[in-house]
């Protein structure tokens, strides 16, 4: 499963390339916090030093990783894979339940689920599935075709690109990937989860 690290930064501006399927960085940014910490602990308090000009100086720690997942659907702008055409939350065909796989196509578990839900479609005609990913288009273009074939040319299936990161800005910042979130038919969100899953409780996930 692919382990997601957002380091504060990320709040001012700073967006990052995703690896897929390795907590390599999640134990580099640990190690990093760590040192940070003890630095800190080694700093000799004088009765006179300025914890508020300190304070002003330092980047916020914010670990956005524990921020709940928006709610309800927020307004977004992605690009399908296949034509560019822009595709926003207003294109989203009304009443049925919305599922969003945030994916990684090198992410070996983003595969093995695209390829058990292409082998149960006729459980999911009805239901909007969006594959959605920050990598560029030309790594993505080929993935359904690859991994999911069932699912090439559905009309309630779409590949698309998160070209501007509105997916972790706007949605939520997932610890691994795919991260599945699925809103009702009133665009409300109805569970979440990110890593794997039984393919039985995915469709179940899906469905209800």
């Amino acid at each position: 499963m692919k382990k997601m690290i957002f380091p504060a930064c990320y709040l001012f501006g700073t967006i990052l390339t995703l690896s897929s399927c390795s907590n390599a960085q999640s134990n580099q940014a640990s190690t990093e916090v760590v040192q940070t910490q003890d630095e800190h602990a080694d700093h000799h308090h004088t009765s006179d030093h300025n914890h508020t000009q300190h304070s002003q100086k330092s980047t916020p720690t914010v670990d956005i990783t524990q921020a709940a997942p928006a709610q309800d659907i927020p307004p977004f702008t992605f690009y399908k894979v296949k034509s560019g055409v822009s595709f926003t939350n207003a294109d989203i065909p009304k009443g049925k339940n919305t599922a969003f796989i945030l994916f990684d196509p090198n992410c070996s578990h983003c595969k093995t689920e695209a390829a058990a839900l292409a082998k149960n479609y006729n459980k999911l005609k009805n239901v909007n599935i969006y594959f959605v990913s920050m990598n560029d288009p030309a790594l993505q273009a080929s993935f359904l075709e690859t991994f999911a074939k069932e699912l090439v040319g559905k009309p309630n299936v779409e590949v698309l690109y998160d070209r501007n990161q509105d997916f972790i800005q706007k949605f939520h910042v997932p610890k691994q990937y795919p991260a599945n979130y699925v809103y009702g038919k009133d665009q409300k969100l109805v569970t979440y989860w990110d890593g794997d899953k039984d393919i039985n409780e995915i469709i179940k996930a899906y469905t209800k």
